[in-house]
């Protein structure tokens, strides 16, 4: 298991050069917390540790949003928040990306959690200030 305190948006830049680090096979992540806990704000800093160039922006409204690497892949960023039933997920075709092999982000994962594999990378988010947070990860198997 990870855990990393970040009190600034330049330590959570560091902690995502960590994160990444430590689960370099992973492809997978599932971001637990509260609203305005940093999930957003963790995704982005991954993002651009990965090399993405793009505008990284929650997904709310789009429910997914696309990211391109010059090195690795594609990166899908999910926002399930506002998705009404688990049919929506569906209908995106979660199951397309989830198997791509390409990074997936995904927030509000406890909307979709009987789509999702059984294995992949359980972050949570704590915010513990307005400047800090408490992130931990671990390998989810069933």
């Amino acid at each position: 298991m990870l855990s990393i305190d970040t009190k600034s948006l330049k330590e959570t830049n560091k902690a995502a050069i960590s994160f990444l680090k430590e689960f370099k096979e992973e492809r997978i992540f599932a971001f637990y917390g509260k609203m305005g806990a940093g999930k957003t704000t963790f995704i982005k800093a991954l993002c651009q540790t990965l090399g993405s160039k793009d505008n990284i922006t929650s997904p709310t409204f789009a429910i997914i949003n696309e990211y391109d690497t010059p090195k690795s892949g594609q990166i899908y960023h999910f926002d399930f928040y506002r998705i009404k039933n688990i049919e929506e997920a569906m209908d995106i075709g979660i199951d397309d990306y989830l198997n791509s092999g390409d990074y997936c982000f995904i927030e509000w994962p406890e909307k979709i959690e009987e789509l999702l594999p059984e294995e992949l990378i359980e972050v949570n988010i704590k915010e513990i200030s307005p400047t800090s947070r408490h992130i931990t990860a671990k390998k989810r198997q069933y």
